[in-house]
């Protein structure tokens, strides 16, 4: 896929206490982003991994579009730096309108927040509701107990083998870049049945 002109939206921690490694590859990752021409979708968070993609795309001059509720702006949640904000009025709201921008979907380490939004983005593919490619990137393999997870389902007859291709799995900014980058379209007709 050409990147140029394409939104990657990111689904990570906003956590101030997120571990400086998890940072320092979401930055690489908003660096790499904007240096191929791609804008960064986020939740418009001001700290951990939201606020370093977004300074790594914006220190590449990138642009990175926020999403996010207005209870939040209230709070001060949000990250004034950004190119554009957009504030929607719930967290459903939140989610549509950032799945509505996305080209493609980078899951990084994070919550209940990240957690829930990446497997909504699964189910979705999985449905053919979408047919963004989505990526894990799986920093110290913060990942692997939901890939596990779903490894069980599959060996359970709950999803079907096939729904493995679903997702892809990257270790680094630069693995996640090159997937997205080398990702072909066809990839994301219909990836198998449900089960």
């Amino acid at each position: 896929m050409d990147l140029n002109g394409k939104n990657i939206c990111i689904f990570g921690a906003s956590s101030p206490a997120t571990p400086k490694r998890l940072c320092d590859e979401a930055f690489r990752f908003g660096q790499l982003a904007a240096k191929h021409g791609a804008a960064i979708v986020c939740g418009a968070g001001r700290a951990g991994i939201m606020r370093a993609v977004s300074d790594g795309a914006l220190e590449a001059r990138g642009t990175v579009v926020g999403v996010i509720p207005q209870f939040m702006v209230d709070k001060g949640w949000a990250y004034p730096a950004l190119s554009e904000t957009i504030v929607t009025p719930d967290m459903h709201s939140r989610k549509l309108k950032m799945a509505q921008l996305a080209h493609a979907i980078v899951a990084m380490p994070g919550g209940v927040g990240t957690l829930e939004e990446l497997l909504e983005a699964i189910t979705w593919r999985q449905l053919s509701i979408s047919c963004h490619p989505i990526v894990l990137l799986n920093v110290d393999n913060y990942f692997e107990p939901l890939i596990g997870m779903l490894d069980t389902a599959i060996d359970n007859h709950l999803m079907a083998p096939d729904n493995r291709r679903l997702w892809h799995v990257a270790s680094s900014a630069d693995e996640a870049i090159d997937f997205l980058v080398s990702y072909n379209k066809n990839e994301s007709r219909i990836i198998a049945d449900k089960y």
